[in-house]
């Protein structure tokens, strides 16, 4: 049986992307907000939610129990200087924490991610079981011959 470890980390997101579009529901303002202080407009991709919900799964699941606070690490970037004239070295910044943390509590409802009391939030066995299945079916699909080994 396939893992979350057996498939390469774009080809699943993308796939639990499309399984998770179902299952959330973008809030009304998640098209107008910015995925973090150092982006300029909000993100131009259709399915950016389902998207970044399936990351936001994987992560979770690869390096579980995390909180908001790392996560929202994880997705910074870095910010440049002074806007008249760059000359101020770029500082680094997180990414948009309420973003993060009202896709966690929506995996939560679909019950795929639970709450480890002071210690953040962790995978639930649904939650692995359709990861492993999604990697299960992205597998088969692949066309690469040196993950053969794995179906």
């Amino acid at each position: 049986m396939a893992t979350m470890y057996d498939v390469p980390a774009d080809d699943l997101i993308e796939a639990l992307a499309d399984d998770l579009a179902e299952r959330l529901e973008e809030p009304e303002w998640g098209a107008f907000t910015k995925s973090g202080v150092d982006r300029e407009l909000p993100p131009e991709q259709d399915d950016f939610w389902a998207t970044r919900a399936a990351s936001l799964l994987r992560k979770v699941a690869d390096r579980g129990p995390v909180g908001v606070e790392r996560l929202s690490t994880e997705y910074g970037g870095s910010k440049g200087g002074s806007n008249r004239y760059q000359v101020a070295p770029d500082h680094r910044t997180d990414g948009s924490k309420n973003l993060i943390r009202t896709i966690l509590q929506q995996l939560e409802e679909e019950d795929l991610v639970e709450t480890a009391e002071g210690e953040g939030r962790r995978i639930t066995a649904e939650g692995r079981s359709l990861l492993d299945d999604t990697a299960g079916s992205v597998l088969e699909d692949l066309d690469r011959p040196e993950l053969e080994r794995y179906a």
